[in-house]
């Protein structure tokens, strides 16, 4: 699998050896990380930045002093962020059924301590790619949200009825317009979604959901 650029792996433990063996072992495969040691810690950092831009994924002890990883994880799957920044639980054997259950509600993967750093490192790269494609639907949905934003009102009528498959005419006859001003509205918003046909547009929005 190819590395993923620009990402980060963030570790929250509160246990000082195992965030620098992390820490040590990420290095060693040239992927950057960020150490807290506490729940607390990492939601103050998060909320200190702009919203998330590049790839990540977490690295979250199960059981911590304080709010746990467990209710970490619920409050960024409350917050949709969990699809941009997969969840990779780390966690003892008595609590591996606990992490069983999260990946259920939507983590990424969980690995029992002591864990295989090349299985680990492994799951990692998944996730990252898996943050990364997440990242690019949602730069690509913003984007078409921004050129849906800059049609007028004519422009999405006239849209509307061509990806519903209706000819000009009878779009002309639906709107009181002329064939030809049907024409031009429809080269405007084929223009401005940057589509060539009535079936691209169709699949652009159908996509964008």
């Amino acid at each position: 699998m190819e590395p993923v650029a620009n990402a980060t792996i963030y570790i929250v433990d509160d246990d000082a050896s195992v965030r620098e063996a992390l820490a040590w072992l990420l290095r060693s495969r040239r992927l950057p990380s960020e150490s807290f040691d506490s729940a607390e810690a990492f939601e103050a950092a998060l909320a200190s930045r702009s919203p998330q831009r590049q790839p990540c994924c977490l690295l979250l002890d199960v059981r911590m002093p304080g709010t746990s990883g467990l209710a970490l994880f619920d409050a960024l799957l409350a917050r949709g962020a969990v699809a941009a920044m997969p969840v990779i639980f780390l966690t003892g054997h008595a609590d591996v059924p606990t992490a069983v259950d999260t990946v259920k509600r939507g983590a990424f993967d969980f690995c029992e301590k002591p864990f295989s750093d090349n299985a680990l490192v492994d799951r990692i790269e998944q996730a990252l790619a898996q943050s990364a494609a997440r990242l690019a639907h949602l730069s690509q949905r913003d984007d078409l949200r921004q050129r849906l934003d800059d049609l007028t009102d004519r422009e999405r009528a006239v849209m509307q009825c061509v990806v519903e498959g209706l000819p000009n005419k009878l779009i002309a006859d639906q709107l009181d317009i002329s064939v030809r001003t049907v024409e031009v509205h429809r080269a405007r918003v084929f223009d401005k979604m940057q589509v060539k046909s009535a079936v691209e547009l169709a699949n652009l929005l159908r996509d964008s959901h």
